[in-house]
Order: C-alpha cells, then sequence, then structure tokens
C-alpha cells in the first residue's frame, strides 16, 4: 500500500452538559447542528466510550460533512462529567465572529501566548486565530504525544499520512494539504488520557481498510477494533476500523461509500437535540 487516499473527517469529544455544550458550541463558536441520533445501547466501536447506556451523538459544525471537519458530541446519559487528561492540545479555528460573540455573552477568553484560547464546558481548547476562514474555519486538531520521532514514523509510514511543516517539538500532517491538519507536540511529562480520551476519524475507500488492518497487524500496532460494520436506525451501514497510535490516541478509518450516505445533513437535527435535552431526566432544569 503506497499511499492513503484518506479524507479527515471529526474529532469525538465526551460531554456532559449537552445544554452548556450546546450554547458553547452553536451561541459562542457559531457552528450547527449537522445531524442528531439517540442510541438506547452503547456502540460496538465504543465510540461514546466504554460504555453500555444510553447514549447520543451530535454532529456540529460549519458546513456538511462531506466538505467540513466537524466535531461529533457523545452524550452518555446519566455521565455529568469525565476526568480531562493531557492527551488533546486544542482545535484551531479562523474567525473574525468568535471572539465578538464570546465577548458579548461574557463568555471567558483566555491568552496563552498570543493565543485566544476559548475552553468548553468539559476542558477542550479552542484556538481562536481573528482572521477570515477559508473555506473550512477549522484549521487543525493538535494532539500531545510522548516520543515525536515514534509517532512520526507511526502516522507517516504507516498511515501513509503527509508532513506538512515539521519542528523540534511537533509536526504537522494531513492526507490532503487542503483539509484540516493534525498537529502532534511533544510533552515533557507523561501522557495521560485520563477519562476524556476522544478519537479522531478518517473515510477511505472501503477497499483501503483491508489492507489498511494488514499492514498495522504486520508491524504490531494496536488494533482496538477489527473490521467491523455499524448500523445507524434508518440509515447507512458503514464499516470501521478502530486504531491506537504509540500513545493510545484512537483512531477511526471509516469506508467512504457508507459514510457518504451515512453523514447526509439533517434538517431537523437542531429541533431534535433540542427536544431531546429537553426530555433528558439527567439535565439540569
Amino acid at each position: 500500500m503506497t499511499a492513503v487516499p484518506g479524507r479527515a473527517l471529526h474529532y469525538v469529544f465526551k460531554i456532559g452538559d449537552r445544554s452548556k455544550n450546546s450554547f458553547f458550541f452553536r451561541t459562542i463558536l457559531g457552528m450547527q447542528v449537522l445531524r442528531h441520533e439517540e442510541f438506547k445501547e452503547g456502540c460496538d466501536a465504543e465510540c461514546n466510550g466504554p460504555y453500555d447506556n444510553r447514549w447520543s451523538k451530535t454532529m456540529v459544525g460549519y458546513g456538511p460533512e462531506k466538505s467540513h471537519f466537524v466535531i461529533e458530541l457523545t452524550y452518555n446519559y446519566g455521565v455529568k462529567s469525565y476526568d480531562l487528561g493531557n492527551d488533546f492540545g486544542g482545535i484551531t479555528i479562523n474567525s473574525k465572529d468568535i471572539l465578538k460573540r464570546a465577548a458579548e455573552h461574557s463568555y471567558p477568553i483566555a491568552k496563552q501566548g498570543d493565543k485566544s484560547v476559548l475552553t468548553s464546558p468539559d476542558g477542550y481548547k479552542f484556538y481562536i486565530v481573528d482572521t477570515a476562514p477559508g473555506s473550512d474555519p477549522m484549521q487543525q486538531v493538535e494532539l500531545h504525544v510522548t516520543k515525536l520521532d515514534a509517532s512520526r514514523k507511526y502516522w507517516t509510514e504507516l498511515l501513509k499520512m503527509n508532513v506538512l511543516s515539521a519542528s523540534e517539538d511537533s509536526i504537522l500532517l494531513a492526507y490532503d494539504a487542503k483539509q484540516t491538519a493534525l498537529r502532534l507536540t511533544a510533552l515533557k511529562e507523561p501522557l495521560d488520557r485520563a477519562k476524556a480520551y476522544g478519537r479522531i476519524a478518517f473515510a477511505v475507500p472501503a477497499a483501503i481498510q483491508k489492507p489498511l488492518y494488514d499492514e498495522v497487524q504486520k508491524a504490531g500496532g494496536t488494533i482496538l477494533k477489527p473490521l467491523i460494520t455499524l448500523d445507524t436506525p434508518g440509515k447507512a451501514t458503514v464499516t470501521v476500523l478502530i486504531l491506537a497510535d504509540p500513545d493510545g490516541h484512537e483512531i477511526c478509518f471509516v469506508d467512504e461509500e457508507g459514510f457518504s450516505e451515512l453523514s447526509q445533513v439533517e434538517e431537523n437535527a437542531a429541533a431534535q437535540l433540542d427536544k431531546y435535552i429537553r426530555k433528558d431526566p439527567f439535565q439540569e432544569k
């Protein structure tokens, strides 16, 4: 396998309060609700983490999933919070409006060096660059790693991602330079994924999944879930392969064909989310 025609899809966050997160992602960050799905039991691919209970998935972003990198918010009914580790760095967004909206709503704006930082209700950081966005405002996702050389070898030689830029303590990767990129930054302390750990997802043609699985297996890489099919009631079935990099970061490769059908924007997604927030017996009223 000489190349992987991959497409960056989304990053998964576990959230503890859908109402507070709805306000943050929709009102402060200005994202739209693209689709909302409710499930009665845990996901076979542990999309909602190691929980076998009722849960929901809400996709939010700045445009359709077929052309934009988005955020997947997974909510486990009855779980109000998750211990946050140091594995996730942050997401960089280009926007001329976010900081203005944050100020209007008195939402805390912090500074980290020359960066403006907004923190979600669950502690996830968003770096806001006050500039006009391109076709997709979400520029990059940053994950922390312990051994940059090992991570570079894994992501480039095994997963076939391209290096866009590199420095002594970080590398920027993508399958396509026009997509949202993945930044891996070296930590100086031990990495802790705690309970809030997320997952990054890519789409690849179905024909690529088995060769990718074979190469990772041959190299002795961690396979969390071999090729399995996932059903969503009333929607397309997808095939997924779940891997873990040398630091345990979860990586999902889903078939492009099934996912393109599954990820159609739902016109009533926002209304569905609001309805289930109102009905939630665990939601603070």
